[in-house]
């Protein structure tokens, strides 16, 4: 028992040593801070006191360059064709000791598996950069301001990121469009104009404040070049219908409801299946059917959002939508993705 309890004591202790050893540092002591250090020497000849002895050391914080771009969030952006102002987002931390400016540029992928799997296949237009001027994570179109740099983001601060563009309307279902936010390092200090390229010092430690890379490497970039990167992407999610229209005969005026045939006088049942095999729901789906001059519609036969079971519709729908000569129309409010509904008229052969 003894040994066991000296064996975990000594472990815990070198934990806390190894601990102690590493801190994690942010930004640190500002660069370009003097740190002046003292010292001061008594002593004694023939036990007679004799004058202090002084000595100073100063030297320069030198600065060290660290950033991060990260997306927010661990998916994709779902997208529909056709919309404008999508937005994707991204965090750019200043992790240097230093006030910075940071230059930026958002790019297409051109191929190739994106951030969140698929393929990229397709490239939003008018791409721009946008700052989270109201600090609420959303991108805001007429709030939030577009960029070309980040200017002077202080050390350890972070700042949010929109990349935007629009989704093509022939974009479909499931299609991916991988876009890819860079970072590049520039000199700070001077409100409203971007700073000048900043390169690290080569060579020995100088009595000047020096510069050092330390940034990870991204995505597309090296380690310890003043640059970081990384992507996102944009899925299509969207509705995407088949429409498949049938007819039945119901009765006509010699069989009755037994056997009928498609003669003059039948009445014949008209069905128009809307499937929706997307990702996303498809709302406020419109149907217009003319009805052909041989046949004469059957007053308030039109029922809307039925069902179909395998390859026949079920006239399982509720009573609406209009007829106004020649034109049947019914708006079916929501067809679910997966799921399909109807509608179910008659009319009467001439």
């Amino acid at each position: 028992m003894t040994s066991k309890l000296k064996l975990l004591t000594t472990g815990s202790f070198v934990a806390a040593v190894l601990f102690a050893a590493a801190p994690a540092f942010a930004a640190g002591t500002t660069a370009g801070t003097s740190i002046t250090n003292n010292v001061t020497v008594d002593y004694s000849v023939g036990a007679v006191a004799q004058t202090q002895r002084t000595a100073s050391n100063v030297f320069v914080v030198d600065r060290v360059i660290n950033l991060t771009v990260a997306e927010v969030g661990t998916v994709t952006t779902s997208v529909v064709p056709g919309q404008t102002g999508a937005a994707t987002t991204f965090t750019l931390t200043n992790n240097s000791n230093d006030v910075l400016d940071f230059a930026l540029t958002a790019a297409q992928l051109a191929g190739g598996v994106a951030a969140h799997g698929g393929t990229d296949v397709f490239d939003v237009t008018g791409m721009s950069i946008f700052r989270d001027t109201n600090g609420n994570g959303v991108y805001n179109a007429g709030t939030d301001t577009a960029l070309t740099f980040a200017d002077e983001l202080a050390a350890d601060a972070s700042v949010t990121l929109f990349v935007v563009g629009n989704v093509p309307l022939a974009a479909t279902n499931g299609q991916v469009a991988g876009v890819r936010l860079t970072a590049t390092v520039r000199e700070g200090g001077l409100a409203a104009t971007q700073g000048a390229a900043i390169t690290a010092t080569v060579g020995a430690n100088t009595a000047a404040e020096d510069t050092v890379f330390a940034d990870a490497a991204g995505v597309s970039d090296a380690a310890r070049n003043g640059a970081h990167a990384d992507d996102d992407d944009f899925t299509v999610a969207t509705a995407t219908l088949t429409v498949t229209k049938t007819s039945r005969v119901i009765s006509d005026p010699h069989n009755g409801t037994t056997n009928p045939k498609m003669i003059p006088g039948a009445v014949i049942e008209y069905c128009i299946a809307v499937a929706n095999s997307g990702g996303a729901d498809a709302t406020s789906v419109l149907i217009n059917d003319p009805v052909p001059g041989q046949l004469t519609y059957t007053a308030s036969s039109i029922l809307l959002n039925g069902t179909v079971t395998g390859s026949t519709c079920n006239a399982d729908g509720t009573a609406g939508g209009t007829f106004v000569d020649p034109l049947v129309s019914g708006t079916i409010t929501t067809v679910a993705a997966g799921d399909s509904r109807t509608l179910v008229f008659r009319a009467t052969v001439e």
